[in-house]
């Protein structure tokens, strides 16, 4: 099953896709989008075209996406969740279904710590899918997010098959 991860931003959106399997992940691609337009709504289309591009190209089944955390800031917020919006939307185009985490979440799967930081969550998604050199922060995130699921997902099928055994 291939598992688009997204970590949206008004500035830069991370990608990454991996192919989940019972016998484990393997990394497919991983990048950022470099959002460049003057105005917030072409902001939001330049993120919904990459999204909706990306997910053409490598026809994800399944995507996950941080939960919009309430930051001090309201404005910035507010603009996060309209950039996971314009995700969102791009995937629906092609009916992929959306699994929503908690940042907490995502680095406690990934890092085994739900207050690590963002370059501890980058080295253990590289050691994960034995990706080596550099990786922008924003794929390395995308990437975590992906495989947090892909580790939600195989628990849920592990005890769905435990209850019907």
């Amino acid at each position: 099953m291939r598992i688009l991860g997204i970590d949206p931003g008004s500035r830069l959106t991370g990608y990454g896709v991996i192919e989940y399997s019972p016998q484990g992940c393997r990394y497919v691609t991983s990048g950022t989008l470099k959002i460049t337009a003057d105005n917030f709504p072409q902001k939001l289309k330049q993120i919904f075209d990459g999204i909706l591009h990306i997910t053409s190209e490598y026809q994800p089944q399944q995507m996950a996406i941080e939960q919009v955390f309430m930051s001090k800031n309201v404005d910035s917020a507010l603009k996060l969740g309209q950039a996971r919006g314009a995700a969102i939307c791009a995937v629906q185009m092609h009916a992929v279904p959306v699994f929503e985490y908690a940042a907490r979440q995502v680095k406690q799967s990934i890092a085994g710590k739900g207050s690590a930081d963002k370059v501890q969550v980058q080295h253990m998604v590289k050691l994960l899918l034995n990706i080596h050199g550099t990786m922008q922060i924003d794929a390395s995130d995308a990437l975590g997010v992906a495989l947090c699921h892909a580790h939600i997902y195989a628990t849920q099928q592990q005890l769905q098959l435990g209850q019907r055994g």
